[in-house]
């Protein structure tokens, strides 16, 4: 009899027992292992696509409609300089000076101005030649340089070409006598200067007179080289 009471009052604990454990597992306030963490709420980040619609940033790359991906935007390389029209001839040499070995000279006194003598320079050779500077005179056997009048002097230097003249005016004397030491010269030397000023040109040159020579005295001047005879004869 005792062990019939027993074995019920097991069967009724046993029943009780899993009544209670599936009401727990039911409400989810059951027990849990003690060596399980419990797990803990996470938020997931979902990478963003991008947007083939959103433009790309300004300066540094292109979108492309179709993908969304990012280009690098392109630089133009700058193309090399055109030197096809650039001039590869070498520059013109400067012309010979002209001198008594390529010229012919003359010499010849005019009514107006007065007391005025006029150069000209005619180039006899084949080849443009220059006329830098002005004159250097002498009559006879002087032992002085007339001065050249220095407003006088032209914006460029006359260059003749074969045939072409050149042309420099002489004042002999002064119009009102103030002049000293005049005397009449018979013989007139013609010499050029070179590039350089009262550098030698080369040959001279010795132009004819008159027969009875031209007077001169102290006032003796020349005008530079120029390409009118009007602009030597207005000093």
């Amino acid at each position: 009899m005792r062990t019939f009471r027993h074995a019920r009052l097991l069967a009724a604990a046993g029943a009780t027992l899993a009544t209670l454990a599936l009401t727990a597992c039911e409400s989810g306030t059951g027990t849990q292992d003690e060596g399980a963490s419990k797990p803990t709420a996470s938020t997931t980040t979902t990478p963003q696509t991008p947007n083939a619609e959103q433009p790309a940033e300004s300066g540094t790359a292109e979108s492309t409609g179709s993908t969304g991906t990012q280009q690098p935007a392109r630089t133009e390389q700058p193309s090399a300089p055109d030197r096809s029209t650039a001039s590869d001839e070498p520059a013109a040499p400067a012309p010979a000076v002209c001198n008594g070995s390529n010229t012919k000279v003359t010499a010849q006194p005019v009514a107006r101005p007065l007391n005025h003598l006029l150069l000209t320079v005619t180039n006899t050779g084949s080849k443009p030649c220059a006329l830098p500077y002005y004159p250097v005179l002498r009559f006879d056997e002087m032992q002085w340089v007339p001065q050249p009048m220095a407003d006088s002097k032209p914006q460029a230097v006359p260059t003749l070409d074969p045939g072409g003249s050149g042309y420099a005016g002489v004042l002999l004397s002064a119009a009102d006598g103030s002049g000293e030491g005049g005397t009449t010269g018979k013989k007139l030397t013609v010499a050029f200067q070179g590039a350089t000023p009262n550098s030698s040109g080369g040959a001279s040159a010795t132009p004819t007179l008159p027969a009875k020579g031209v007077y001169y005295d102290s006032t003796l001047a020349v005008t530079y080289w120029q390409a009118e005879a009007e602009d030597a004869l207005r000093y």
